[in-house]
């Protein structure tokens, strides 16, 4: 089966076609006002192109990209000149999600090493920078609360994010043009 991002993985791995659910956004704080807007549907297939999407923005203030990848998982994704700042909601996606997976080889952790039939019996957890959005006005205390509750989709937590931050107007209006 071919992989979306070039990475190989085990048979339960999304190929190109596979039409995943969800929606990828770019959120610009500048001069004290938020702006959310839809990225294209590849930045839920490639991490890469999730950055290029956000860099191409050029936004003078911070920029970071949200992706609800099947409402399974969410990604943050901060692009930095000194290289992107990641979060992952959710590390055992990485199984068989390429995008995940490509998310942990970023951050350098290995996909965790789990039999793709036995992930309804394991915890997930999350990966990366939980301080990633605290200069923002959302303490790593805070995002720990919100990625540990796994009883919420992942368009949930990051609705729960959008409001602790100030956005939630802004990223329901875009969600609603997208049909989300």
């Amino acid at each position: 089966m071919a992989s979306a991002a070039g990475v190989s993985g085990g048979p339960n791995k999304q190929s190109v076609g596979d039409d995943l659910e969800g929606f990828a956004v770019a959120v610009v704080r500048e001069e004290g006002a938020w702006k959310v807007s839809a990225l294209k549907k590849t930045a839920l297939y490639d991490l890469g192109d999730a950055e290029r999407q956000l860099l191409a923005l050029r936004a003078t203030g911070a920029v970071f990209g949200l992706l609800d990848v099947d409402d399974e998982f969410f990604i943050i994704l901060r692009p930095a000149p000194s290289g992107a700042q990641l979060l992952i909601s959710d590390a055992t996606a990485g199984i068989d999600y390429d995008i995940a997976a490509d998310t942990l080889e970023a951050m350098g952790v290995e996909v965790p090493d789990l039999d793709p039939d036995e992930l309804d019996d394991v915890d997930p957890w999350e990966e990366g920078d939980l301080g990633i959005l605290a200069d923002l006005g959302l303490p790593d205390a805070v995002m720990s609360v919100i990625v540990g509750d796994t009883d919420l989709y992942a368009d949930e937590q990051v609705g729960m994010i959008a409001a602790r931050l100030g956005f939630a107007d802004e990223l329901s209006k875009v969600l609603d043009a997208l049909g989300h």
